[in-house]
């Protein structure tokens, strides 16, 4: 199966300023990205930058990149300029991989693009992990999905959802049950006409509400296959925090 992989890169992280190009064991972060998605066995990786300084670095490396408008809303829109400057034919399956997400399994890479494959009447696929906690439940940085019969998304939110109501005699430090609920992972595959339809449509009040892309496809009628990711995501780096964690991780790793 073939499948393509953008990963797009802003320098202007508000939290952690120039995050692509910090070090992880010697070697800038948007390099062990891509490193992931060139073990998932995608056909081709492009970087897509808004920053010269990304793009010399990636060009170093032997990395695919390209330089897109510093205007865009959200990475989407960037991976769609990708696509068109690129010429990629409508039904080409494209992943999005976020450029802080060095500990991505390629195996999730694969079985998100393989996912929409499968799924001829989905436009976008998507993973999910069990949430594992009630903290995690509760956490508003943690997006969860709720899924139909047919495994398709009938719902994202930062709210706690499924809420158990017989769990929660009161409030939300009540709660106390958390079994069946998923976390999101902020990984999606879709195909380029889907691609280009999504970043033509506009931003719908549910998105603005929760700030989550997603919501803008299934406001908009879009099925988004979800499965359980056969192996689980490390954390993606947001803050300088996360970066030493990380780096810590791949430490033991290695």
């Amino acid at each position: 199966m073939r499948f393509k992989v953008v990963i797009p890169a802003r320098f202007a992280s508000q939290r952690l300023p120039g995050k692509p190009l910090a070090l992880i064991q010697g070697k800038p972060l948007i390099l062990h990205v891509c490193e992931r998605a060139r073990e998932s066995g995608a056909e081709q990786v492009v970087v897509a930058t808004d920053d010269g300084r990304i793009q010399d670095v990636c060009r170093e490396a032997g990395v695919d990149v390209q330089l897109t408008s510093a205007d865009h809303p959200s990475g989407t829109d960037r991976i769609a300029e990708v696509s068109q400057q690129s010429g990629w034919d409508a039904d080409e399956i494209v992943v999005n991989l976020q450029g802080d997400e060095p500990l991505m399994p390629s195996s999730a890479i694969r079985q998100v693009a393989e996912l929409l494959n499968d799924q001829s009447d989905s436009q976008l696929a998507t993973l999910c992990t069990p949430v594992i906690s009630v903290d995690e439940l509760l956490d508003p940085n943690v997006v969860k999905v709720v899924v139909d019969r047919s495994s398709r998304a009938l719902y994202f939110s930062r709210a706690p959802i499924p809420w158990n109501r017989d769990g929660a005699g009161q409030d939300l430090s009540s709660q106390r049950q958390w079994h069946g609920a998923f976390r999101h992972i902020g990984l999606y595959a879709y195909r380029v006409l889907t691609l280009n339809r999504l970043t033509q449509l506009p931003a719908c009040e549910l998105e603005q509400l929760e700030k989550l892309e997603q919501l803008r496809a299934l406001w908009n009628g879009m099925k988004i296959a979800v499965a359980v990711a056969q192996q689980v995501p490390g954390p993606s780096v947001d803050t300088r925090d996360d970066l030493e964690r990380v780096t810590a991780l791949m430490a033991q790793r290695l």
